[in-house]
């Protein structure tokens, strides 16, 4: 079984060391060459990491949606910007 990490520890894992991590746990688990008591520590050792990739995941898309509200906005000025110019240039 793999070295165990502190809940704390989870969240400084970088997101493809989680799933990696969480990827390994589910491939001992689904060998099945467990103890019972292992296979729940594993188990739990799952979960966390799969929470741990859940909150970077959410996070990301949080980011991802700023950055698209921030520079959706500018691009939208930008345009109706453009799109002035092109109509006093018509008069």
């Amino acid at each position: 079984m793999s070295p165990k990490t502190s809940e704390e520890n989870y969240a400084d894992l970088s997101f493809e060391e989680a799933i990696k991590r969480l990827n390994e746990t589910v491939e001992k688990l689904e060998a099945g060459k467990l103890t019972l008591s292992d296979a729940t520590k594993l188990y739990e050792e799952g979960i966390k990491l799969a929470r741990a990739c859940t909150e970077k995941i959410t996070a990301a898309e949080m980011r991802i949606t700023q950055i698209r509200t921030t520079y959706g906005e500018q691009m939208r000025m930008y345009d109706e910007d453009e799109a002035e110019e092109d109509d006093e240039d018509e008069s």
